[in-house]
């Protein structure tokens, strides 16, 4: 075809045709699939939700959240675009006659022309996508709607206004989020309706004549008249926002409520301010008539005016001029308000303040010796430091694992309870011999039965003494239900219950299997539930996997939290969740919180500070669960529990009392039970939580003074002292202790915490609370506050007197020869006849050992300090005691004795016994005398003696006794015997410090 533009010839042009039939065929099937496949996999997110809370029996949770949600989205995405598309509707309705008599109109018409067969399509695309957009922002408030449609009164009313707390609460969220909303609706409306304006002419910018034709006029003054309307509301809002408004102040940092400049300064002008804005809006509503600006703009002005001099520069004269000269007496009427709020929101209200003289009133200290043991269960096992000593004691098998912090909990044996340090034996997938799919998720899919030892005694070798041990478990606990697959360390699904066998334990006749018969999880029989976890997991072998089949069943959302927080996803959950055996199975116990920001006067804490220690920050499973950070009211409203074997959900109802609880118990109905279906074994081990404890405790550092002028000059703040037994820097975390109060009659379960003045390390003052459940009791917070004249020893002069006084630092220094490290162990204060009783376990994990035992035992009281071998011999050394005869106690207290007789029957165990206590004995007298050649030529005799008493008890075994230890968790990692407990079940050997 020849060139018809003068140019040079461009060759011959290739003609592309459309597609084949076929091949449009095909890119149209593909499409369809494509969009199908997104299709599905949204829709298998909503379906294996679904599935998931039918299978814990809270699918009332989903669907009410559900269709919250979805109502939400519609009404305000349909009033959203409502409101913008008839402002554009009416703009181009109100639009003047076409005439282009300007450059500027010339160039707007060739748009008004481009776009005029698109008209209704880019109005519905206008108005659908800020439709989209403020649907799912008003989606997410669906914990506001549901407070505010449920909300329950409170029955207190805040001083200023007298209105319920339920008002800030509930209802002032909501009225912000309506007034937010208005506001973003007539902004968006306002920007839209101009440039439609502007676009057809009814707003000029360069054309020469009036800039806005009367009907454009008339439409803007109109919507900005709403605009200055709102304004009004957002004024007479903002009154009672002053009580829920938070501001710092000098005597805290976290100040709530009004002022004195807020009361007679802002207070009043934003009354005025409202009534300037309402005329302001009937000036801009009167342009309807007028067709000026004139008035309107000036009201506005005058509004900006006033926002400025009377809603900032007054209140700031009135701070300068009247409260900074006289401010103590200004502000005490508006701290007194503070304190009180603050100590109602947050539980301490009653909080029993004592003064405590911080000295012995005892002159001859020897007779106290006898009064430790009533005034304390001394706990000497820190379950935050053996877990490895559990680990290598009670593993088993690589695919168990404790978690990094055990819990201490009590249980009752021959009618006397027992702090008792207590872990599961949890499934540990980095631990399984060889790693797949099947391995993982088929096989490889529980842990197995508690393991639990006294927390105030060790055996001979500073080992626990356990109450529950071995595999599968047996001890004081009874008969119930070992299996765990809901666990803190299950974080992974597995299917269970189908074709393929499961892994239940090992022992020394081979490897048990099991299927699951248990109802939790979701049944995967049905092919359409297979596809759905399919896309869910991202895992297509589960759509046509050989090893799923009839009664298989998917679990996941396996830890307790977890599980806690999905089916009341309007509840704060402790950091700390804590196992116990209950009824036959083993319960995971959560404590968790309703919480609200709302209430007047009462100061705000940040739940992620307040309840970090040196524990959160060093195990982020211990962190606290927060819907909503910022806080100023707070309740242990529900004790939840979840079944390690099914994994079954429990709500109950714990403080009665609370309207934060009956307002969402009326938005989600039967999901908590009454308290009154709390059984007693259950209750038996329910306590007080940690993070409330510690919200608290925080809290008391300032509101313990309950006059207003002490409160305004800061000068009993005290502070949490920092955990002196590592250098984190962090927070002492509270500790479990079974202890007697000075006004109490015996022990009580308590969680305890020390004070120390701001920027000191003396202590201040103690505190504790009654943890125990079920008990008149429970929950009385009392504080013993030392005097301000009397100088008592912090926890961190303690421990710097541990690693100071000459002996306790060599003895230290011994400890850590060779490859040896010293753990130091939670530093426990007791309250005992007007002093202070410290008390610190300390531990040493020496060479091939890989696991700390207890060595040493600090034991500090009015400036005596002991450190010895066992508590008996620290506590004799402290009040004065005779070392010998009174401080060893008999050999079933688990304490180091003299050679004890030998139970074995054959003679060469016997002697190598013998020869391991002389060992034993002569290490104990070399560290004495700070002699580190004859110490570590003892320890290298121990070691040997034990390992020929060993061998010759297996060949025993061998030849005709069952050996029931299992020798390879009492060994080190290069296969050598490491100090553990004697094959034959003697208790008298031991292993010196190191």
């Amino acid at each position: 075809m020849p060139d018809r533009g003068g140019g040079p010839p461009t060759g011959p042009r290739i003609r592309v045709g459309r597609p084949s039939r076929r091949v449009r065929t095909l890119l149209m099937t593909l499409g369809v699939l494509a969009v199908l496949a997104m299709a599905f996999t949204m829709f298998a997110g909503f379906w294996t939700d679904w599935l998931w809370y039918r299978s814990v029996h809270y699918s009332s949770v989903f669907k009410t959240t559900l269709w919250t949600k979805i109502g939400l989205f519609f009404v305000f995405g349909l009033l959203m675009a409502l409101a913008v598309g008839f402002n554009i509707w009416l703009a181009h309705r109100l639009r003047p006659p076409l005439s282009a008599m300007s450059m500027e109109q010339q160039n707007l018409d060739r748009y008004r022309m481009g776009i005029a067969p698109y008209k209704r399509w880019l109005l519905l695309g206008i108005t659908a996508l800020v439709g989209l957009i403020a649907g799912a922002s008003a989606s997410g408030q669906w914990r506001t709607w549901l407070m505010w449609v449920n909300g329950v009164p409170f029955g207190q009313k805040d001083p200023q206004f007298k209105l319920d707390v339920s008002f800030y609460a509930f209802d002032l969220p909501w009225y912000r989020f309506l007034l937010g909303f208005g506001f973003a609706a007539v902004i968006i409306s306002v920007i839209a309706a101009a440039i439609t304006h502007y676009l057809y002419g009814g707003l000029r910018v360069t054309s020469p004549g009036a800039r806005a034709t009367a009907a454009a006029t008339g439409h803007l003054s109109v919507l900005i008249g709403v605009f200055v309307a709102l304004k009004a509301v957002a004024y007479w809002l903002d009154r009672y926002g002053l009580a829920v408004k938070s501001s710092d102040f000098k005597a805290t940092d976290s100040w709530t409520g009004l002022r004195y400049v807020d009361a007679n300064a802002y207070l009043p002008a934003k009354t005025i301010l409202f009534c300037i804005a309402v005329i302001c809006a009937l000036l801009f509503f009167a342009t309807i008539w007028r067709r000026t600006w004139q008035l309107p703009v000036t009201g506005f002005g005058l509004m900006v005016l006033s926002a400025i001099l009377i809603g900032g520069l007054y209140p700031a004269l009135v701070q300068k001029f009247q409260v900074q000269p006289n401010e103590q007496a200004k502000e005490a009427p508006y701290v007194e308000k503070n304190l009180k709020a603050t100590r109602d929101a947050y539980g301490i209200a009653g909080t029993q303040v004592a003064e405590y003289p911080g000295v012995s009133q005892t002159k001859d200290q020897t007779k106290l010796r006898d009064d430790v043991d009533a005034a304390a269960s001394i706990r000497i096992m820190d379950p935050n430091v053996i877990s490895p000593t559990f680990q290598q004691l009670q593993q088993m098998r690589n695919y168990y694992a404790f978690p990094n912090n055990l819990d201490v909990d009590r249980y009752s044996k021959d009618g006397k309870d027992q702090d008792t340090v207590i872990g599961l034996r949890e499934l540990n997938l980095a631990g399984i011999p060889k790693k797949n799919w099947i391995n993982n998720h088929f096989r490889y899919t529980h842990g197995y039965g508690v393991v639990a030892a006294k927390g105030t005694e060790v055996d001979s070798e500073g080992r626990p003494v356990f109450t529950e041990s071995d595999l599968p478990s047996k001890g004081d606990l009874g008969t119930y239900e070992q299996r765990v697959y809901y666990g803190e360390k299950t974080t992974t699904y597995s299917i269970v219950g189908g074709p393929q066998k499961e892994i239940d334990y090992s022992d020394d006749n081979g490897e048990k299997t099991f299927s699951y018969k248990g109802d939790g999880g979701v049944d995967l029989s049905n092919p359409i539930n297979r596809a759905a976890y399919a896309a869910a997991f991202s895992e297509p072998q589960i759509l046509y996997s050989g090893a799923i089949g009839e009664g298989s069943r998917v679990l996941y959302n396996r830890t307790p939290k977890e599980r806690v927080e999905a089916v009341a996803p309007w509840l704060t959950i402790d950091g700390d969740a804590y196992p116990a055996v209950v009824d036959g199975r083993i319960q995971w116990i959560v404590d968790a919180y309703t919480t609200t920001n709302g209430y007047p006067y009462a100061s705000r804490t940040t739940l992620g500070d307040t309840t970090a220690d040196s524990l959160t920050a060093a195990n982020n499973q211990r962190a606290v669960v927060a819907q909503q950070n910022q806080v100023n009211y707070i309740r242990n409203s529900v004790k939840a529990t979840v079944d390690a074997y099914s994994g079954d959900v429990k709500l109950y109802q714990w403080d009665t009392e609370d309207p934060v609880l009956k307002t969402w118990m009326k938005a989600f109905p039967n999901t908590v039970q009454d308290k009154s279906e709390i059984s007693d074994t259950l209750m038996a081990h329910l306590r007080y939580p940690q993070d409330l404890f510690k919200v608290q405790r925080e809290l008391l550092t300032r509101y313990h003074v309950k006059d207003a002028n002490t409160f305004l000059s800061g000068s009993e703040v005290w502070q949490v002292p920092d955990d002196p037994t590592n250098k984190s820097g962090d927070a002492v975390p509270p500790y479990y202790l079974s202890m007697k109060m000075p006004d109490q009659k015996q022990q009580a379960f308590s969680l305890t915490t020390t004070f120390t003045p701001n920027g000191r390390d003396n202590l201040s003052a103690f505190m504790a609370v009654d943890a125990e459940a079920g008990t008149e009791g429970y929950g009385k917070i009392r504080i013993l506050k030392l005097p301000t004249s009397t100088t008592v020893n912090g926890p961190k002069q303690v421990q710097s007197q541990l690693n100071s006084e000459q002996d306790i630092a060599e003895t230290i220094r011994l400890l850590r020869g060779g490859d040896s490290e010293v753990e130091y162990g939670n530093l426990l204060t007791v309250p005992l006849d007007g002093g202070l009783l410290y008390v610190e376990p300390v531990y040493v994990r020496g060479g091939d050992l890989k696991y700390p035992l207890l060595r040493k035992v600090l034991v500090s009281y009015g400036g005596n300090t002991a450190f010895e071998n066992t508590l008996d011999e620290a506590l004799a050394k402290v009040f004065g005691e005779a070392e010998e005869g009174s401080t060893q106690p008999p050999p079933d207290e688990g304490e180091d004795t003299t050679e004890p007789p030998p139970t074995s029957t054959n003679p060469t165990v016997r002697e190598a016994l013998s020869d391991a206590q002389k060992a034993f004995d002569a290490g104990q007298k070399a560290l004495e005398q700070k002699d580190l050649a004859a110490y570590a030529e003892a320890q290298k005799d121990l070691e040997e003696a034990l390992q020929r008493a060993e061998d010759a008890q297996a060949r025993t075994d061998e030849s005709g006794g069952k050996n029931g230890d299992d020798k390879n968790g009492d060994k080190g990692e290069d296969g050598k015997a490491s100090p553990s407990p004697d094959p034959t079940g003697d208790s008298g050997s031991g292993q010196g410090s190191g």
